[in-house]
């Protein structure tokens, strides 16, 4: 009886050893998932641009390109910090904060949480949407706090800041559009 004669391939590799790597390569993909999502990953979230978030970590490293081999170009050390979306790629964010600056960061690193930062001089929170209103506490310049609500048609917002919770006209702070409601 005659023995089989080996199957060769370019590079001298019998088929066997040729059937192995690959089920050793098809083995390493199913095992790393996120090899295989990189590439499925969609271009960004489809929700509108621009938008208002805010900075979820303590400290966020802003980049000059949408990922990790691209330069820190500053580091956010405030969380709540209000930004823009105003593009994404894949998994990182362009954002503008409330001074112009741009730059990327990663998804993870921001939140849909909405928040302002008092803008020009110490502001007067408002017990009532109305310039006449009591006074609740007085905000100075670059004090973040939480957006609560900017009802339709109107150019005051709900905010809560330090615990005090009242009313700022949109032109007091960074963190919400002109034309913009919030529920």
């Amino acid at each position: 009886m005659r023995r089989p004669v080996p199957v060769r391939v370019k590079g001298d590799i019998s088929l066997q050893r040729l059937l192995r790597s690959l089920s050793l390569a098809l083995i390493v993909v199913l095992l790393l998932p996120e090899a295989t999502s990189v590439q499925a990953a969609p271009e960004g979230t489809g929700l509108p641009l621009p938008r208002f978030v805010s900075l979820r970590a303590q400290k966020a490293r802003l980049r000059t390109g949408p990922g990790v081999q691209y330069p820190e170009e500053w580091v956010y050390l405030r969380k709540d910090l209000p930004l823009e979306i105003i593009a994404e790629h894949h998994t990182w964010r362009r954002v503008r904060d409330w001074e112009g600056t741009q730059g990327w960061l990663h998804q993870n690193l921001i939140s849909g949480k909405r928040t302002l930062i008092v803008t020009g001089a110490t502001r007067t929170l408002r017990v009532k949407p109305d310039s006449e209103s009591r006074a609740v506490a007085k905000a100075e310049a670059g004090v973040v706090g939480t957006l609560l609500a900017c009802p339709a048609h109107s150019i005051w917002c709900q905010a809560e800041v330090d615990g005090f919770k009242g009313w700022l006209r949109k032109v007091e702070f960074w963190g919400a559009y002109p034309d913009e409601f919030v529920e």
